[in-house]
């Protein structure tokens, strides 16, 4: 059986992402992701460019001895980026592409915490699933964001996401995801003190939230690259429609119950 080859793309800007790719790379050796390979790791920063990253870096490339490439954003055409940003993010990618070109050509490009939107060429050449700290339908932008936002309407439920990637932030089609309680008997404190303005509830808060979703985060895209390394997902990449093993057109799978299910297991 032929290998699900993978490429992976991250920023590498905060401890999760090394924590992320670790857990992957282990459900993979241990078959729980069958016959799959990350073939590489891109980066849109450079080593000496930022502590964290250059932490992610050497983990990629000592620890895992995965390949990797990295093409710093805040170097290239800075002019460009403030003349004419759609521009500059067509012009990024394709020298992203050819970077990536000496790597073996993969089935599927996961952005696991990539904070750049990628540009329609990107997404035309590319199966692209991107990580979502959201339910479908739910806040934008990076996971700080989507928490205060959360906050600022006092939601009480949050989710996170597997979605195809497109040229619109955080837009396209969902692949898998699951929902989750982010007020209930065990924060509810935290909540009314947070409404209340009482000092250091809401920092609290906001890293109760967090931790909910960072909880679920590994979980779901195991199960997700699981199922696409299985054939039970699969990418209509012309009309940007996710398929189930009968190539019928599905609008994501709500994963709720088993990735509850993986997380009362290990606690």
């Amino acid at each position: 059986m032929k290998n699900f080859e993978i490429g992976w793309f991250s920023t590498g800007r905060d401890k999760a992402a090394i924590d992320l790719l670790e857990t992957v790379q282990k459900a993979i050796r241990q078959g729980e992701i069958r016959e799959a390979e990350i073939e590489f790791v891109f980066c849109n920063r450079k080593m000496r460019e930022s502590q964290i990253t250059d932490q992610f870096l050497t983990f990629v490339n000592h620890d895992q001895c995965l390949p990797f490439a990295t093409l710093s954003s805040k170097e290239f055409r800075p002019e460009l980026r403030v003349k004419n940003l759609k521009e500059w993010r067509r012009k990024y990618d394709l020298e992203v592409i050819r970077r990536i070109k000496e790597f073996p050509p993969v089935d599927l490009i996961v952005l696991a915490g990539y904070m750049l939107i990628v540009s329609e060429k990107l997404c035309r050449r590319y199966k692209m699933i991107n990580l979502h700290p959201a339910a479908p339908g739910g806040p934008q932008g990076t996971w700080r964001e989507v928490i205060l936002r959360l906050i600022e309407s006092r939601a009480k439920e949050n989710g996170v996401m597997m979605h195809l990637v497109t040229p619109q932030l955080d837009a396209g089609p969902p692949v898998t995801y699951c929902t989750f309680s982010i007020r209930d008997d065990l924060n509810e404190g935290l909540w009314i003190g947070a409404e209340e303005n009482y000092k250091g509830y809401l920092e609290t808060l906001f890293w109760d939230i967090r931790d909910r979703g960072l909880r679920r985060e590994f979980p779901l895209i195991i199960t997700t690259l699981k199922a696409f390394s299985e054939g039970k997902i699969k990418i209509d990449q012309k009309n940007k429609k996710i398929l189930n093993a009968e190539r019928e057109v599905v609008n994501g799978y709500n994963l709720t119950e088993e990735i509850d299910s993986v997380i009362k297991e290990k606690t």
